[in-house]
């Protein structure tokens, strides 16, 4: 079965050879937002013969062609996730380096807004909050 990361670099015009497919099919599977070292290790485990090089190469091929997107979330590692035409947002947790994604109608709302106050139209932007969780409240309690 073809990936959706493959499909959108065929569109794109992009050669896709074996490796290719199959970093496009780990990365299309991915439900967190992997870092290059992450990527390899399920790589390998549907081709031994791919090399972290071919894995660097191939997500700064799909970087640039504009089916992968990168973040750096403040732990020292970029991260990689699949363009959307959808926006989201991100919260990272500071304790798991979790990522959540996460859409807010009212904070889009407020950043338009403060865009037009100074001025300018928001065209685009990138939000990310840092947090740690909540303690539990026990239920029982009370």
């Amino acid at each position: 079965m073809t990936s959706r990361i493959e499909l959108k670099c065929r569109e794109k015009g992009l050669k896709m050879t074996e490796q290719r497919r199959t970093i496009a099919a780990v990365l299309s599977d991915s439900t967190d937002h992997p870092d290059a070292a992450a990527v390899y290790r399920r790589a390998i485990v549907l081709d031994p013969r791919i090399s972290m090089a071919t894995v660097y190469r191939t997500i700064r091929l799909f970087e640039d062609c504009g089916v992968l997107e990168k973040h750096d979330f403040g732990d020292g590692r970029s991260r990689y996730e699949e363009t959307s035409e959808e926006h989201h947002d991100h919260l990272i947790d500071i304790s798991t380096g979790t990522v959540i994604e996460f859409q807010n109608d009212e904070i889009e709302r407020i950043q338009r807004e403060v865009a037009r106050q100074l001025g300018y139209e928001l065209v685009d932007h990138r939000l990310e909050l840092y947090g740690s969780r909540l303690p539990q409240e026990n239920e029982d309690s009370g």
